[in-house]
Formats: structure tokens, sequence, C-alpha cells
């Protein structure tokens, strides 16, 4: 599940900020290209529901790196207001996803946006397999014709 975010994170972060900004999912110290996001789910929870339903939490941290250094905290600031917008909804496996929680604070010329995203998740387990043939013996047999027969 946390992969699946991940990637709907960034697919939604290309649509906003384009092509020109990097989307990192591990943190990259080195030839870092501004701007850029880095993308980390810092703490998933699983609490067990009903039968085979679980409450998955999920809250995530994205650090953007700003282009400009002399106005990185307006830059910052920007960025967060994008935020804030296309991640409201995200597109999981073909459903939407709402994102709760939402804040920031930009520390050091460097935003650090949180978002949770909450959800049921269901454990499917394996079919088990088909009966092939089953036969009944009883007092009477029933005929094809839906006619009773004596034995």
């Amino acid at each position: 599940m946390i992969n699946r975010l991940t990637e709907a994170i960034s697919m939604a972060l290309r649509e906003e900020f384009g092509s020109g900004c990097k989307i990192h999912r591990e943190e990259k110290r080195q030839e870092l290209e501004e701007p850029c996001f880095f993308i980390f789910c810092i703490s998933p929870e699983s609490r067990r529901h009903f039968g085979k339903r679980y409450f998955r939490k999920a809250q995530f941290c994205l650090h953007y790196f700003p282009r400009d250094g002399l106005h990185a905290n307006e830059e910052c600031h920007a960025a967060a207001e994008r935020l804030f917008a296309c991640l409201e909804y995200l597109t999981m496996d073909g459903d939407p996803v709402m994102g709760t929680g939402m804040h920031y604070e930009v520390d050091d010329g460097i935003l650090h946006f949180f978002v949770n995203y909450d959800m049921f998740a269901y454990r499917a387990e394996a079919p088990a397999p088909e009966m092939e043939e089953m036969k009944i013996k009883g007092l009477a047999e029933r005929r094809c014709d839906g006619k009773e027969k004596g034995l």
C-alpha cells in the first residue's frame, strides 16, 4: 500500500509541477538538482477491525528544495499552496483517496509538507477449491423429468 501511495503522490506532483521538478523516493545527498521533492512515509499504522478489514494510516512528509536560494521562503509557501490542492485527492488503483491533516513548516529554506492518507484495506484469502462431484443417497431418487421413483 505504501509503495502504491508513493506512486500516486509522485503522479500528482508530476501533473502539478511538471517535468522540470525532480521527484525522489529515496533521499539523495549529492548532486541535488533543484527544485526537487523527496517523498517519505514517516509513520504507517495498521489496526485490525471486524473480519478481514484493517484500518491503515499513512503519514507522508514531502521535502521541497526550492530553486531560488534568495527567495526560498516565498517559493516554499507558494509550493505549499499548490500541494494543498494537488494532494487533496489522489487516484490509487483507479479509486480516489483523500488526503487529510495537511500542514507544513518551512525550516532553513526547505519546505516540510505533511499529509495523511487513511483507508480501510481488506485482506483477501485464497479461494477454497471447488467440489468436483457429489452424490446424494436418500429414500427416493429424483429422475431428470422431476418424477420420483422408489428405491
